[in-house]
């Protein structure tokens, strides 16, 4: 069940919100950007004009990965990246880009020789620095920011990193180098890493423990990039305020990379839609919705002195990456506008504030 507007009120909520040229990105002006993850075909009809309304600050949801850009060793696909950029350049938005280092949507030539076999430590560091080297140089003084390494921290609450081919092949030492790699190849970029679960207390620890190392060990870091993939029972505002504390106590920078929030409790295992499972946005759904989204933004504009950065998963519950995952086929309802590209409710309240 689709929640719509119906009321002569809401009529002319409507009315009011397309004559007036204020988006997102104007109500949070002073506070910081608003931005959203996007693929290319986001980038003309309706969905580009929310783009340019709403938003200053893209991301892109695929395109950047390593598997996107160097499918084969040396073969690099820089079109639909190349577009997106374009597009931001010529909107005067920024980019942030998304992600140089990850164990997911990677190449699998990358951990493998010419022989079949695993390669060496030296082998594979060369390869990242390859990769990091182009990519960022590709791009220099045109993104702004990189989350470089992505979810390197463990899910089991008694391991610490996760034991990915990165991790097994290389340690930690793959982490400090792809920092390094990407200074080397734009020293005025700023460099995040990026994790998800970053404020649930034990793995916020673990986070802490591994930013704090690389702190201590010169590497240049300058922030943590906090996903956001939350859901109507979590973070409590505790726990947001805590995450947020903790992290910024390093003297590193916060972003809140990939925000949404499913109506449905988190999971983690993908699995099929069940036959008696709703997908309905009830109106009891809907005002808890609106709940989380108006307390998480007050925090956020409470601590806009360390956070640069707030991007949403996705343009519009149109489509979203949680229509997939962690349930096929069970519609989610996440995001601001809804699948007519229209303010939800919720939308009023995250702009529902008076300058400071």
């Amino acid at each position: 069940m689709l929640l719509l507007f119906g009321s002569c009120k809401s009529q002319q909520t409507i009315a009011k919100y397309r004559s007036d040229n204020r988006g997102l990105k104007d109500f949070y002006k002073a506070y910081f950007p608003i931005g959203v993850a996007v693929g290319v075909r986001k980038l003309s009809g309706d969905e580009s004009v929310l783009i340019k309304k709403q938003f200053n600050s893209i991301t892109a949801e695929n395109a950047m990965k390593m598997g996107s850009l160097q499918p084969r060793e040396g073969q690099f696909y820089w079109k639909d990246a190349d577009s997106i950029v374009s597009f931001a350049v010529k909107n005067g938005i920024k980019i942030r880009g998304h992600n140089l280092c990850w164990h997911e949507q990677t190449p699998n030539w990358i951990f493998t020789g010419k022989d079949g076999k695993e390669v060496s430590k030296a082998v594979l560091l060369q390869r990242l620095k390859d990769h990091i080297t182009a990519v960022v140089g590709r791009y220099k003084g045109k993104i702004y920011a990189w989350d470089v390494v992505n979810e390197a921290i463990d899910d089991d609450p008694n391991q610490f990193m996760r034991n990915s081919k990165w991790y097994q092949i290389c340690g930690d030492d793959f982490i400090v180098k792809a920092f390094e790699y990407a200074h080397a190849a734009d020293p005025n970029a700023k460099l995040y890493y990026n994790d998800y679960n970053t404020e649930r207390p034990e793995k916020r620890e673990r986070i802490y423990k591994l930013l704090k190392s690389l702190k201590d060990k010169g590497v240049p870091i300058d922030g943590i990039g906090l996903q956001a993939h939350w859901s109507l029972q979590e973070p409590t505002e505790n726990e947001l305020r805590t995450a947020i504390e903790r992290y910024a106590s390093l003297g590193l920078k916060i972003q809140f990379t990939e925000l949404d929030m499913s109506i449905y409790p988190w999971e983690k295992n993908k699995r099929a839609r069940k036959a008696n499972e709703s997908d309905q946005y009830t109106p009891e759904l809907e005002q808890k919705q609106i709940a989380q989204y108006a307390m998480v933004f007050r925090v956020f504009r409470e601590y806009k002195s360390v956070i640069t950065n707030v991007t949403f998963w996705n343009i519009s519950d149109r489509h979203t990456w949680l229509d997939e995952y962690p349930v096929m086929g069970r519609k989610n309802y996440p995001l601001l506008f809804d699948v007519n590209l229209q303010p939800k409710k919720a939308y009023w309240e995250v702009v529902n504030f008076k300058n400071k």
